[in-house]
């Protein structure tokens, strides 16, 4: 599908979308319980794709509108064979895989061949060491054996999703573990979403520093748990203010312990003239911060090498897109600068490259110049009435088939 933008100025009001980070989370925990009630959904496809995986691994699951009540999953005893339809959501495959890793018989985690190429590498390794059987294909990982509980190390610059991963397995084995983050814990935030999330549930884990305490023999209890508004995707909204806008942003939780709150500091400093930035611990910031520089005279960017292993590359994706707006923008391996330049008009049809950030962070910049967007239809992973929402803050934009 093809989004054609108008040049147009953004105003009014609108409410942030339900958390996709917290979303995933609380679902897996209330699958994990006797019987929970998750309120505040959006039915975006990774939530979706969480929600068929959790129903494969024996989840009883009753959605009613936002809501779903859920519950159910004995990890110890997953249903025979299991194939767990992932399809691109890569918090969906990294979550649940070590859960996988409990049952000792063969389980299938499927998905798109792109999601297969992230990185499983700190899972890998830990199967090494057990002898847990894991094998991949191009479109999906099977395993086969039982996590022990003892003392694990994970890097801190690979992705918190596999320490996630860990900690929702860790409390169920037999005995305590160990889980020490080695490096530099970028993306730490989403780690304290992720213990908020196990806390609500009932499970004990203590940290100190970089080492997490986890007692074993632990059971999640069941909760009635409402999902907070989503920073990631709040700040496309947002963003509209830097390029000329007025538009107001509800239902976001100040108090929030979502790394990507760091977005309106960001924003903030940007339209004071700030001109460097550290995406270490926001890397879903990274497109939208890229498209508001261009208009901003330029920026450089640390903390960017994680970037071209999430739905796209997403650095050289957005400079390739950029470069058709007439805005050079040099990728290195962890640094990105976008060059000072005039937005024009795109040259070409823009790419969305398969993945909802770029498409919406291309948006805001057909906003000014006008453009015509491929692939939009990849804005359903995270948000998808995003042109929907966008119209109603008038925004200019027609649908036609590629």
């Amino acid at each position: 599908m093809q989004v054609t933008i108008t040049p147009s100025r953004a105003v009014g009001t609108v409410t942030a979308p339900p958390s996709k980070s917290m979303a995933h989370r609380a679902l897996i925990c209330g699958a994990l319980s006797g019987g929970s009630t998750i309120r505040g959904l959006a039915w975006s496809k990774d939530i979706e794709a969480t929600l068929h995986c959790l129903q494969a691994m024996g989840a009883q699951i009753v959605p009613d509108g936002d809501t779903v009540k859920i519950g159910g999953i004995d990890p110890l005893h997953l249903p025979s064979d299991a194939v767990l339809p992932c399809n691109e959501s890569g918090s969906t495959l990294r979550f649940l895989l070590p859960l996988c890793m409990l049952c000792g018989q063969p389980v299938t985690l499927t998905g798109s061949q792109r999601l297969l190429e992230r990185p499983l590498g700190v899972y890998e390794e830990i199967c090494r060491q057990q002898g847990i059987v894991l094998k991949k294909s191009a479109t999906s990982v099977t395993v086969c054996g039982v996590l022990k509980p003892g003392d694990y190390t994970v890097r801190g610059d690979v992705s918190s999703q596999f320490i996630t991963g860990l900690l929702f397995a860790l409390p169920l084995l037999q005995g305590d573990s160990r889980l020490t983050v080695t490096g530099g814990f970028e993306s730490a935030s989403y780690i304290d979403l992720t213990l908020s999330a196990l806390r609500t549930f009932g499970i004990s884990i203590t940290r100190e520093a970089d080492v997490f305490f986890i007692p074993g023999n632990q059971t999640y209890g069941d909760f009635d748990y409402t999902v907070e508004g989503d920073y990631s995707n709040a700040a496309f909204l947002d963003g509209f203010n830097l390029l000329n806008g007025d538009v107001k942003v509800f239902g976001l939780t100040p108090e929030t312990l979502q790394g990507d709150r760091v977005y309106r500091d960001f924003y903030r400093q940007m339209a004071a003239g700030e001109k460097q930035f550290d995406l270490s611990d926001c890397p879903d910031l990274a497109p939208v911060l890229f498209a508001l520089s261009a208009a901003h005279g330029g920026a450089s960017f640390t903390g960017t090498a994680r970037l071209r292993i999430k739905e796209s590359d997403r650095a050289t994706a957005m400079a390739e897109e950029m470069a058709k707006f007439g805005i050079a923008v040099t990728v290195a391996e962890n640094t990105v600068t976008v060059h000072p330049g005039r937005l024009q008009p795109p040259s070409q049809v823009l790419c969305g490259h398969n993945d909802h950030r770029i498409v919406m962070a291309l948006s805001l910049l057909c906003s000014v110049t006008g453009g015509t967007i491929d692939g939009a239809e990849a804005v359903a992973k995270s948000y998808p009435d995003f042109f929907d929402v966008i119209e109603t803050l008038q925004i200019g934009l027609k649908y036609h088939e590629a």
